[in-house]
């Protein structure tokens, strides 16, 4: 009930800090972004990685697809779906343009990486050799474990349907599976 509240109110902030965003800076690209760094961090870094993903240096066609559909509806999030309705489509893609270009936060892995889970091989077709993404699918190294794991559990619970690959694949796994794919890919 807490979370629930705090992610309406917060959503509220969020929602009004975007629509207060002064008229005269309506092209400048770094006023439409500051919003971002509220969770997402002023340095790439987010705030609550379990909860929040990289998005600098993510890939800009998924970074422009997930803002897309939180505008469309196809996504739904009491934060990011106000957000994005907020801003028409050349704004979205402006935006994932932007973090795209940033450089991906360097960060030190707690523990050196696990033998990569027979699974994860099926995930290099989109998410490439080294799971830095590629047109279409999103880097998947170095995101949280806690953050990637809850993707992958959204997926193969349906509660996640913007793709339409990820649910089958995500159902075909065991928790556990989930669970050491989620832990591998984030130590990369």
């Amino acid at each position: 009930m807490f979370k629930s509240l705090f992610s309406a109110s917060f959503g509220a902030v969020v929602t009004f800090a975007v629509l207060a965003v002064p008229a005269y800076a309506a092209d400048d690209i770094e006023t439409k972004v500051q919003v971002c760094g509220s969770c997402h961090g002023q340095n790439g870094v987010p705030e609550n990685p379990a909860t929040t993903p990289i998005i600098w240096g993510q890939q800009g066609n998924f970074l422009f697809k997930e803002l897309h559909d939180y505008h469309s509806g196809a996504r739904d999030n009491p934060i990011m779906s106000p957000i994005a309705k907020g801003f028409s489509l050349q704004d979205l893609r402006q935006i994932a343009d932007y973090f795209a270009a940033k450089s991906w936060p360097a960060q030190q892995a707690a523990n050196p990486a696990p033998s990569a889970p027979e699974e994860s091989v099926m995930c290099r077709a989109c998410h490439q050799q080294n799971f830095e993404g590629g047109a279409p699918a999103p880097r998947l190294a170095g995101l949280s474990d806690e953050y990637l794991l809850g993707a992958m559990n959204n997926f193969a619970d349906g509660k996640r349907t913007n793709n339409l690959d990820m649910p089958g694949f995500m159902k075909s796994l065991t928790e556990s599976q989930r669970e050491a794919i989620a832990h591998y890919l984030s130590a990369l």
